[in-house]
Parts: structure tokens; sequence; C-alpha cells
């Protein structure tokens, strides 16, 4: 008797593992879908598709080293950028390439870490790691922080 409950006991833990598992895979998935939305929005010079994921205005980053060698950190508003993807020529192909997603998820806040390659008109023009900030708002993930990292150099240890 004693071993049917304990049997029971551990096929109930096991239960409820792959169900919180299930459910965090389903929310992985979607705070994925938001950020591939941002970018579809990105590369289509479609700046309402891109707001459609993005949580009203928010703060932006960029940590680079200058041409001296250094540590720079420059901030701007999520609308600089809308603004900048609104204004491109049309003659400006902006392609950049995610090369993996680590999302990690805990209740209605999300972190998404993007390795990536940036190419302007086919060349290869720097590569990096974004880091989104997501809420999840009644039931829309949202981006509500981006930072990034450029550089021009060092890029091909991204892609391993």
């Amino acid at each position: 008797m004693k071993n049917n409950n304990m049997l029971r006991i551990l096929f109930l833990c096991l239960c409820l593992s792959t169900i919180t598992i299930n459910a965090q895979d389903g929310e992985t998935a979607k705070v994925k879908a938001a950020i591939d939305t941002f970018f579809e929005g990105f590369h289509k010079g479609d700046t309402t598709l891109m707001k459609s994921v993005m949580y009203g205005k928010f703060t932006t980053q960029t940590a680079f080293k200058d041409k001296d060698g250094n540590d720079v950190l420059r901030s701007g508003e999520s609308a600089d950028l809308v603004k900048a993807i609104g204004s491109r020529p049309e003659n400006q192909k902006w392609d950049e390439r995610l090369l993996d997603y680590v999302i990690k998820v805990d209740n209605n806040m999300a972190n998404a870490w993007t390795p990536y390659e940036f190419w302007a008109n086919g060349k290869f023009s720097h590569c990096g790691v974004n880091s989104f900030q997501l809420f999840n708002d009644n039931g829309q993930w949202k981006i509500i922080y981006l930072i990034d990292t450029r550089q021009r150099t060092g890029c091909n240890e991204k892609k391993n």
C-alpha cells in the first residue's frame, strides 16, 4: 500500500512538472513571436507592426567601444528607433539576422537574449547581442526595454 501511494505521489509530481514545463514553453514561444513580429516590422519598415509589440515609449541603449577603445553607453527612446525605421530611404535594406534566442520567463516578465549579425544593403556591418525585456500585458507580450551591443570584429565567435 505504501509503495502504491509513493508511486501515485511520484506520478503526480511528474504530471505537474510536465504541465509547468509545457506552460513555460508556450510563453517562451509567445515571447519569441513578439520579437519576430518586431523584426518583421523592422525589416519591412512597418512601424505600425513594430509598435504592435512595443509597450509605449521605453528606453533603448547601445553598449559599444569607441574608436579609442573606451566603453560607451548610448541611450535613447523607442520613439527614436521607430522614427529611424519609418524614415529609412527605400534604397536602404537593413537585415538584422538573429542567430539564437535565449528566453527566460517568470510570471509576467521575460528576457530574451538574441545574438545577431547586421547587414546593410547585403554587406556585413556589425554583430552583437540584443537584450529585450518584455511584459505580459493581459496576454500579449510587449517590449518594455531594449539594449544591444555592437562591434565589427570578433563576430565569427557569435555563430558558435
